[in-house]
């Protein structure tokens, strides 16, 4: 196991999370030390099926500089409102423009078509995205785990393994 202790990681997210998208990269990371911090436009708590989690940080004051890394959790309905916020997509965009690390997972990948940062990135998501994030100008691909500089997709929860530790060893290279 590596030592992420000192690293902050941005999980940015609103109702209708899947909560496996959530809290399996959340666990891991603060295992391995992190600080994992709660991004939303949503203020107090968050719903995702029958779990609720506490929002630390509004999204329009969250700055890039204060992070190591975003994960975007999926959930179709989460996914499809966050996209739709603007200052969640600059962040994310932030992220990206300071070539930090981001891990998308499942829907999540619909910010990334909105935040413009997928031209000719190898990536994967929930196959009903694909057409969606060719169109975004993406090489996608059915496949567990794609690590393309600092962007790291997966598919499903069952990539969750995979998804987790791709996301450690990329925060534990920047060390």
């Amino acid at each position: 196991m590596s030592d992420l202790k000192g690293r902050r990681i941005a999980f940015l997210v609103t109702n209708g999370y899947e909560p496996s998208e959530l809290y399996s990269p959340w666990d891991t990371v603060v295992e391995e030390g992190a600080e994992a911090v709660l991004v939303s436009p949503e203020s107090g708590e968050i719903s995702g099926g029958d779990h609720s989690q506490k929002v630390d940080l509004d999204v329009a004051e969250a700055n890039v500089e204060d992070f190591d890394a975003l994960v975007l959790p999926g959930g179709t309905k989460n996914a499809d409102q966050i996209r739709m916020n603007t200052d969640a997509v600059n962040f994310t965009r932030a992220f990206f423009d300071a070539e930090k690390t981001v891990a998308s997972i499942c829907h999540a990948a619909w910010i990334l078509t909105e935040a413009d940062v997928l031209k000719d990135r190898n990536m994967t998501s929930y196959p009903s995205l694909q057409t969606d994030l060719r169109n975004a100008g993406a090489n996608w691909a059915d496949e567990e785990l794609m690590v393309d500089g600092n962007l790291n997709t997966s598919r499903t929860p069952k990539d969750l393994p995979a998804f987790n530790e791709a996301i450690v060893n990329k925060l534990t290279e920047q060390n």
